[in-house]
């Protein structure tokens, strides 16, 4: 073969080399530009929501389901049961009637006294007066408990029985007065011995847990006798 024909073949060869190289490098140019401008799977965020959540005020991307906070596994929605203050359960409610407990006349809203003694035919009465200090009107109805003490609280006797029916309801206005009869027998009139000279007489208004005093003015049961009456209107003494 002649020199030329080799030369010539050469050329060719070595053009064909440079051709395949220079296909190579565009092809891992191109190679490398696309992997620049598309990167992999792992390298990207795991779900758009996770960059919502980021910028998220309530800690959650919209529509993610939250993450459960309550035992078991579901979250919790219902709010603790606030009962108003103040507030009274319907099973312990009162029914109001003619003489509810709110139009009952307190110890705290009444002033007592003890009229002068009463004598006649063997028997002392005393009348022992309720009257309504109050801004409101209220009612009594019924028998008070009674009992003579002394100012060191040791008691008289027995407290006083009932006498009588137990009557009708009273109102009183403010400043208007109710009044029940205390009864014993005169010293002498029974064979039965008096009981020691009391210093205060010890009431319990009708229907009421309070107790009111007030000078006994030196009663004395005798004959074993002593009575209350219901309370009627007006004051007696």
């Amino acid at each position: 073969m002649s020199l030329t024909t080799k030369t010539g073949r050469g050329r060719r060869v070595a053009a064909g080399s440079l051709i395949a190289v220079a296909a190579l490098g565009l092809t891992a140019c191109k190679g490398g530009t696309d992997a620049a401008s598309h990167p992999s799977s792992a390298a990207a965020p795991a779900t758009s929501s996770d960059s919502g959540s980021q910028t998220s005020g309530s800690g959650h991307s919209p529509g993610a389901k939250p993450q459960s906070s309550a035992p078991g596994g579901h979250r919790s929605s219902a709010a603790p049961s606030v009962t108003p203050k103040g507030s009274v359960p319907r099973t312990t409610q009162s029914h109001s009637s003619a003489m509810s407990a709110s139009d009952r006349c307190t110890a705290a809203a009444m002033s007592l006294r003890l009229g002068p003694a009463d004598i006649g035919a063997g028997n002392i009465h005393y009348s022992l007066i309720f009257t309504n200090k109050g801004k409101k009107a209220c009612s009594l109805r019924g028998f008070p408990g009674v009992s003579l003490i002394n100012r060191d609280g040791s008691a008289v006797g027995k407290p006083a029985t009932r006498a009588g029916g137990t009557g009708g309801v009273v109102r009183l206005q403010p400043g208007q007065s109710a009044h029940a009869v205390l009864h014993t027998l005169n010293e002498g009139v029974s064979d039965t011995p008096c009981w020691g000279t009391s210093q205060i007489v010890y009431v319990y208004p009708p229907g009421s847990k309070e107790s009111m005093t007030t000078g006994s003015g030196g009663l004395r049961v005798c004959g074993g006798r002593f009575e209350v009456t219901s309370v009627e209107p007006g004051a007696l003494g």
